[in-house]
């Protein structure tokens, strides 16, 4: 009996909006793939040439391209979102401002990687090298991965977890981004994981 409940659950459908090269989306979908409880429904990016969606289709996974204008209305994302029956959206290296309509559609159960400790180095403008850039030239002596819930701030949503790495003086933009990918493809799955089946 227990095994038969297994196989007939529904999955919870999770959507993953990325920007750029997806390293973290990709992880996402080779973590998740044969899990008996989540899948990866599809990748979206707002970039028609990011290699995300070459990434994503070499793992079978569906991919959609919506322009930047179709990612700021929120009645489109939330049908299209509905229409794919998600139940979880992750933004991994997504670079569009969630529209208010989608966080109101998906109360918590929108979740940001961001590559900093917030509250520190975050709004508009930090991604990516930006962020590291500022870290470094603060003089900051560590930085770390901030795992949070969307709201209607740049990354002003509540925090789900934080993972620390130390900084030293010989650290430089290479180093730093090293460090903070190691931090992402450890922590992003598991976080994702244990947010979603709590």
């Amino acid at each position: 009996m227990w095994t038969s409940y297994l196989y007939g659950m529904t999955k919870k459908r999770i959507g993953i909006f990325a920007s750029g090269t997806g390293s973290n989306a990709v992880n996402l979908i080779r973590r998740f793939a044969g899990h008996p409880e989540l899948e990866v429904a599809f990748v979206l990016s707002n970039v028609e040439t990011a290699l995300v969606l070459n990434s994503a289709y070499e793992l079978n996974i569906p991919i959609f391209y919506k322009s930047n204008d179709d990612c700021a209305n929120g009645g489109l994302l939330c049908n299209f979102c509905q229409d794919q029956q998600l139940d979880w959206i992750v933004l991994a290296g997504y670079l569009r401002k969630v529209p208010v309509e989608l966080i109101h559609a998906f109360p918590k159960r929108i979740i940001n990687l961001h590559p900093a400790l917030l509250p520190k180095f975050g709004g508009k403008g930090m991604f990516g090298a930006n962020v590291h850039r500022a870290v470094l030239d603060a003089g900051e002596t560590e930085t770390g991965i901030t795992i949070h819930f969307v709201n209607e701030e740049f990354d002003k949503g509540k925090k789900i977890a934080q993972f620390y790495c130390q900084l030293e003086e010989s650290d430089d933009l290479a180093s730093v981004q090293k460090k903070i990918n190691q931090l992402e493809q450890t922590y992003l799955p598991k976080v994702v994981e244990a947010t979603i089946l709590h």
